[in-house]
């Protein structure tokens, strides 16, 4: 925890509330606090190798972290509670998945909102379950912004990676999920048609441009109307290469952070019904002056600017 405390540092203006930075609100003591933030670091990208592509993400917590430490604190009720990282031992992904849901539902059931730093977007299939856990009543409704549908069939029983996570919740229990960005070189037919069996929606790479900005936020606002919590997953390569070039598959022709992104992100940040947000596929190992952990930094730190 001491490497995990020595990334929350930056300019330090005095302890005026109105001169307060991220890092001088990081809170690592139990019992977490209630309308906060509950972050965990999930360490882990043996998703990521089970999945043939290039690791490395399981070093991107601690500088996801570090690139968040700075940001000025723009609301004074600003919480947020540092549990640590999670790791992956001997290959078990399941296991760190497990123990990355528990921490999840222990935040979510603190009255606290969840977000997860990762690690491979094998991330998202244990920060769900961990949704679940806390709500199992409830309706989730996941908001993938990501170019690809990670909807892979396990290539064994058993044992997902970080391209399978869609499919896998989906053996469970209904899926609802709406998909942004997904991009028609990164996914094969099979993939499309996998999704559609699946009733996975998704909005195209193409269609994302500022003049089809109101049909996308409408929607955004009618899967939001259609589910009790919402949960925000963001795929660090749905990003064009030359901002986010840290990942495993790089999108040559990805998105960038413009103002139409940025505005379909506020209009998600902005809802009450969301409850939890993960960034996965930061890849330090190939980033560029950390271009791909500020831009991830950046998007929580959005939330904190919108969140009530």
């Amino acid at each position: 925890m001491e490497t995990i405390k020595a990334c929350w540092n930056g300019r330090n203006d005095g302890e005026n509330p109105l001169a307060r930075r991220v890092f001088q609100v990081v809170d690592f003591d139990l019992p977490i606090k209630s309308q906060g933030f509950g972050l965990v670091g999930f360490a882990v990208d043996e998703g990521v190798f089970r999945n043939k592509g290039r690791v490395g993400a399981k070093q991107a917590p601690n500088r996801i972290r570090q690139g968040l430490a700075n940001f000025p604190v723009t609301r004074q009720a600003l919480r947020l509670h540092d549990l640590g990282n999670i790791e992956c031992e001997d290959g078990d992904l399941e296991k760190a998945q497990g123990l990355l849901s528990s921490s999840v539902c222990k935040v979510l059931q603190a009255g606290a909102k969840s977000i997860v730093l990762g690690g491979g977007h094998e991330i998202m299939f244990g920060h769900y379950n961990g949704i679940r856990e806390a709500f199992p009543e409830k309706k989730i409704g996941v908001l993938n912004l990501d170019a690809h549908f990670d909807n892979r069939q396990p290539s064994e029983v058993g044992k997902g990676s970080s391209g399978t996570g869609f499919w896998q919740i989906a053996q469970n229990e209904p899926l609802h999920s709406l998909h942004i960005g997904i991009q028609r070189n990164s996914n094969t037919l099979e993939l499309f048609d996998t999704a559609h069996n699946l009733g996975m929606q998704y909005i195209l790479s193409d269609e994302i441009y500022f003049e089809n900005l109101n049909t996308i936020l409408e929607r955004i606002e009618e899967f939001a109307n259609e589910v009790d919590v919402l949960y925000l997953t963001v795929c660090m390569d749905v990003f064009n290469a030359a901002i986010s070039p840290g990942v495993s598959a790089l999108a040559y022709n990805g998105l960038f952070a413009d103002i139409t992104v940025l505005t379909i992100l506020r209009r998600v940040f902005s809802s009450s019904k969301l409850l939890a947000m993960d960034v996965a596929e930061v890849n330090p190992t190939y980033d560029l002056g950390d271009r791909t952990s500020r831009l991830a930094a950046s998007l929580i730190n959005e939330w904190f600017l919108s969140a009530e």
